[in-house]
């Protein structure tokens, strides 16, 4: 059933932020258009804003077969490593590839409502953006905190939106929708909410470090040493100190995680897509091949439930009373 035919009840998608897990948000939206429902209002952050905006922009093939081309090696070749800004990463190479694809597009220009969610530096105000250029709004939404520097937008520091809202189904509901799909892409983060009131092993002495386990490189190899600072070792997890990226992103997402789940309690979407993307790293940005598959069969499992919800919607809108006129 297209969204045209849902009577009044316009379709909201609220895509959530997750790094490398936003690859999923592809799928996702590729198996709801399959299945003829079309959303009428997309709000996006962090990931999900460039995944969303890139669909209305027309450009979401092109995006899939970036993500499909991406291997370890490539996804380090557009790391642009800074150590003297705001952020590890200027993100000019990333920016150069949006604006290939997109070039000045407006969020004007787009043919149904989007908005990208930021936060300002400073006040941590939420800021949606929906006017103005369409890549900008995606770099301010993206703009992960140390990692990415910030980005001025009519004289506001902007950077990642998954601090303030993970999962913008507010911003949907506030441009009309009326009836909400939100994807949470950390739903299987869940158990991080267990409290753990002592350890079942003996703590480690202060003094002590966990000894790196991947062979020193050679003497003013700087690529190599940048590697082992942003991704770690390569070895079991358990036995390595994490790279600057695992430490940074996952404290996001823990935050994230607990940020959404406030949120979603207070303001809950219609639907829930959640797919299952446990043991998915958020910068295994190579692996986009299985993201998109669990993204579009997290969607194809709802289908039928969303079909119905929406049909139901519709036939409640008609057979709703008209209010009086004088």
């Amino acid at each position: 059933m297209a969204a045209s035919e849902a009577g009044n009840a316009r379709i909201g998608l609220a895509l959530g932020g997750g790094a490398a897990r936003g690859w999923a948000h592809i799928g996702i939206i590729k198996a709801l258009v399959e299945a003829g429902i079309v959303p009428d209002i997309i709000t996006g952050t962090s990931i999900g804003a460039v995944v969303g905006g890139c669909h209305l922009a027309g450009r979401l093939d092109e995006l899939e077969a970036f993500a499909r081309s991406l291997n370890r090696r490539r996804v380090m070749s557009l790391l642009d490593f800074n150590l003297a800004g705001t952020g590890l990463i200027t993100g000019h190479k990333l920016g150069a590839l949006l604006d290939r694809h997109i070039g000045e597009r407006t969020i004007e220009d787009l043919p149904k409502p989007f908005a990208a969610v930021a936060t300002e530096l400073g006040t941590g105000h939420e800021v949606w953006l929906r006017r103005g250029s369409l890549v900008a709004a995606m770099r301010a939404s993206y703009a992960l905190p140390g990692i990415f520097p910030p980005v001025n937008i009519n004289r506001r520091w902007l950077f990642d939106g998954a601090l303030v809202n993970p999962i913008p189904v507010s911003v949907c509901r506030a441009l009309g929708a009326r009836y909400v799909i939100a994807v949470n892409l950390n739903a299987d983060m869940c158990a991080r909410g267990t409290v753990v009131p002592e350890f079942d092993e003996p703590l480690l002495p202060p003094d002590t470090e966990i000894a790196e386990t991947e062979p020193s490189q050679p003497a003013g190899s700087m690529r190599s040493l940048l590697r082992r600072q942003w991704f770690g070792t390569e070895k079991d997890p358990k036995d390595h100190k994490p790279g600057i990226s695992a430490v940074l992103v996952d404290a996001l997402s823990i935050v994230q995680d607990r940020i959404a789940r406030s949120r979603l309690a207070g303001d809950p979407p219609d639907a829930v897509l959640s797919p299952r993307l446990s043991g998915i790293g958020p910068f295994e940005f190579h692996r986009a091949e299985e993201l998109i598959g669990h993204g579009h069969n997290a969607a194809r499992r709802e289908i039928d439930d969303l079909k119905h919800q929406l049909e139901l919607r519709a036939r409640l809108t008609k057979v709703a009373p008209q209010p009086a006129t004088m």
